[in-house]
């Protein structure tokens, strides 16, 4: 990869965690649209999986005492089994209908994200079959589409969550959903060692964006975060 490229990938990896680490979401989707600009969908989503793994699992790391453990444990029921489906149907598409998808989806979640829920309500749901059934959904959408924070975030309302559990809380199941990405890739033959500049170096940006992103969530209210949401 050229300096250039690679550059563009580290400031995009750094200015994104901010965003996530303030407002929860967001940041991976757009990440994940940059790197659809250098790298195949097949490259970019394993890849992706990696950097946010880490973005992730650092912001979780910093609301590690306001994470929701019972949230986390339905989460990752059906992570591999529905992750495994996902590899194979990611296998199976073509890269420019797969382009194409993840297009579709980056536009809806950004323009009418209430279209992401088929007119349900997530939020109205018992929390421990909205979470199991989230996984499942997760498990196939982090093989396909790759980044799903948009899709997600409704099934974080209603909870009594404040914004550092909501934010730790969510980061945490999107880092267990990006490990099995990582793992079943990994299975499937992917090779990360090859790619391990670009690892190396967005994921240091990353953590730098989240350490700054959740100094700026802790001035923040607790009603401008819930609008930013």
């Amino acid at each position: 990869m050229e300096a250039l490229d690679l550059g563009i990938l580290a400031a995009a990896a750094f200015a994104t965690s901010i965003l996530s680490a303030v407002v929860g979401m967001a940041g991976g989707i757009t990440l994940l649209a940059v790197m659809l600009l250098f790298l195949e969908p097949l490259v970019a989503i394993p890849l992706h999986g990696a950097i946010q793994m880490v973005s992730n699992g650092s912001r979780a790391v910093i609301q590690r005492r306001h994470l929701d453990l019972p949230i986390l444990l339905h989460y990752s029921a059906l992570l591999i089994p529905m992750g495994w489906v996902g590899l194979h149907l990611a296998n199976a598409l073509p890269a420019p209908a797969t382009r194409i998808i993840i297009g579709i989806f980056v536009l809806i979640a950004t323009w009418f994200p209430g279209w992401l829920m088929l007119g349900t309500h997530p939020e109205e749901i018992n929390p421990r079959r909205r979470f199991l059934v989230l996984g499942g959904m997760a498990g196939v959408l982090n093989m396909t589409i790759g980044a799903i924070g948009p899709l997600i975030a409704p099934f974080f309302l209603n909870l009594g969550l404040d914004r550092r559990a909501l934010v730790g809380t969510k980061a945490a199941c999107q880092t267990l959903g990006h490990g099995v990405k990582i793992l079943l890739f990994g299975v499937a033959g992917f090779a990360f060692g090859s790619h391990l500049v670009l690892l190396v170096t967005a994921g240091a940006c990353v953590v730098a964006g989240t350490w700054i992103g959740s100094q700026i969530l802790e001035r923040v209210s607790e009603r401008f975060f819930r609008h930013l949401y």
